[in-house]
């Protein structure tokens, strides 16, 4: 009897120190947070670049979709609600026939200064549009953007306003009923795109590499999937009348996202499931590339358990090493042998979508540990995201292997990722 209550005095001595040590690590984390020389920084360099529009970056004259969704967020600390509001309806103004999204659009007059099949509507004369028809992230993202608006302002009434004959919450919907009936493929119960490295917008069988062509090689990945999720859960919270269609779909999806491309033995997601042969020589095995940003957005949609959030970090860290990249924005590795995309930007390798880091999903990595409760992990792994924003005085597009900056310098993906992180680090603490 003695020594079992001394064994239990030690057991509650231990759980005691071990709470102290864990409130103890708590707060010098918080201190961190607090003092932190590049979030101030960072956060008022964000704000500063935000005033200046909504284009992508200053290599681009449009305003993306894909770009919008992920600065929203930081454009709702410096804009009234009717401008964020205005950019959404201009995307749905400019809406195919058929229910799809353009990526981007440019004011009319500005369209010789820029190579695009461009897109038109007379529903909204003042801008022309285009899209990379390679993607299958342009409808998802609009709807999380537009999700974003309506938690961000309270403002619902954008969902009933009217454009053309369909309200906003109706050609939502409708861009999703574009995925379904041209995107979805039967046997594997999946969202379709073109072969790309990860999230990017470049195939490999064309000397620019946006557009589906008779040389495009049909595949199945984990990005398009997992942003078609997170926009079929927002769409279906902002519009409950939708849920009966959309809940049996989305948990479908879901399921055979798990099934059919998640790799159980090597805990990561397969790059492609090729619906009619790899674009790649039959001696190399694409399996051994670990995708980034779609792991990141595939954490978002849910699609993995704490566990293993925490096995695909680790693994991040363990590759970023490998390669000698300056954090987890990292795109892939190992990166695709040089030759195998036509277009020059992917060689050679480490450039650009083909092993380039880009904050852009790096920071949206860093988000989703906070929300799993891995806040110091994710401290120590925004911090040369946030040193290099100070040491270059500017967002860039990307980051080469030595940490370069690349691309345009005010790329306004990345300022909105790190801002949205650095808040969530403040209230996490």
């Amino acid at each position: 009897m003695k020594r079992n209550y001394l064994l239990l005095m030690l057991l509650m001595i231990s759980v005691a120190t071990s709470a102290q040590e864990n409130k103890h690590i708590d707060k010098a984390l918080a201190e961190k947070i607090k003092s932190n020389e590049y979030f101030n920084f960072v956060k008022a360099k964000a704000l500063e670049v935000m005033k200046t529009g909504f284009n992508a970056g200053d290599g681009y004259r449009e305003v993306w979709i894909r770009d919008y969704n992920t600065f929203i967020e930081l454009a709702a600390q410096v804009y009234e609600k009717e401008v964020l509001k205005e950019n959404l309806l201009v995307f749905l103004r400019m809406q195919g026939e058929d229910g799809n999204i353009i990526d981007g659009f440019t004011p009319v007059k500005k369209v010789g200064e820029v190579e695009y099949d461009f897109i038109y509507s007379p529903l909204e004369p003042r801008y022309a549009g285009h899209k990379n028809t390679v993607e299958t992230d342009q409808e998802s993202s609009l709807i999380q953007a537009v999700y974003k608006y309506v938690q961000l302002t309270g403002d619902r009434t954008i969902l009933d306003e009217k454009i053309g004959s369909k309200t906003v919450a109706e050609r939502l919907e409708y861009s999703m009923n574009f995925l379904m009936n041209n995107k979805f493929n039967q046997q594997y119960g999946l969202i379709t795109g073109a072969t790309t490295a990860d999230w990017g917008d470049v195939q490999p069988e064309h000397g620019w590499g946006v557009d589906l062509d008779e040389n495009t090689h049909p595949a199945i990945d984990i990005y398009d999937n997992a942003m078609f999720i997170i926009a079929l859960n927002n769409l279906m919270e902002m519009v409950p009348a939708t849920r009966q269609k959309w809940q049996t779909i989305k948990n479908n999806i879901a399921q055979n996202s798990r099934k059919y491309l998640w790799d159980k033995n090597r805990q990561k997601f397969i790059p492609h499931i090729y619906l009619k042969g790899s674009p790649f020589p039959a001696t190399f095995d694409e399996d051994e590339i670990y995708y980034f940003g779609g792991t990141a957005i595939a954490i978002e949609a849910g699609l993995l358990s704490k566990k293993e959030v925490k096995i695909s970090l680790d693994e991040m860290i363990k590759r970023v090493k490998q390669a000698g990249a300056p954090s987890i924005g990292l795109t892939l590795y190992p990166p695709y042998p040089e030759g195998y995309f036509a277009n020059k930007i992917m060689n050679p390798v480490y450039s650009y979508q083909n092993g380039g880091d880009w904050t852009w999903f790096g920071g949206r990595m860093i988000q989703q540990l906070i929300r799993y409760g891995f806040v110091k992990k994710a401290y120590e792994q925004v911090l040369p995201m946030v040193k290099r924003v100070k040491d270059n005085n500017g967002f860039y597009e990307w980051y080469s292997v030595d940490n370069k900056p690349r691309g345009s310098g005010t790329f306004r993906g990345e300022a909105g990722v790190l801002y949205t992180a650095i808040v969530m680090f403040e209230k996490a603490k």
